[in-house]
């Protein structure tokens, strides 16, 4: 029961995750803009929501197959996304010029759904069929 509900939890958690891209990350009053995943003033630092994006779909394709080879994969890129999710965190919330960025909702929401990947990842959903029982009887 439970693992089927963390199935569904990472379903949802990469489809939120694809939107979290979308959603505001932060607000630098010194220069008046409000970077997403997509947008940062003069590009400085990329764009981070294109790859999460992409994880994000990976996973959610690797969830959906029954699969042990993909089950296996998800969870290595699942891995690959939680460090990459952490590595943009600390990109976009770090001060410069001794000023800091307001940190908005989509970007804890962003590091929030890759934990959840993660940890929905770890536990598949997945019936596995004893050899020696199928050829027994």
């Amino acid at each position: 029961m439970l693992v089927k509900l963390l199935n569904w939890l990472g379903i949802a958690a990469c489809v939120v995750l694809i939107i979290s891209c979308f959603l505001p990350w932060t607000f630098h009053a010194d220069i008046n803009q409000t970077f997403t995943g997509y947008y940062s003033y003069l590009n400085k630092y990329g764009r981070p929501g294109k790859f999460l994006t992409i994880f994000a779909s990976l996973v959610l394709i690797f969830m959906l197959l029954p699969k042990v080879w993909a089950k296996r994969a998800n969870l290595f890129i699942c891995a690959f996304t939680i460090a990459y999710a952490i590595k943009t965190f600390t990109l976009f919330s770090s001060c410069y010029n001794n000023y800091c960025p307001q940190k908005l909702f989509g970007l804890y929401l962003m590091l929030g759904c890759t934990v959840v990947m993660l940890i929905a990842s770890a536990f598949p959903n997945m019936k596995l069929v004893d050899k020696k029982t199928v050829s027994q009887g």
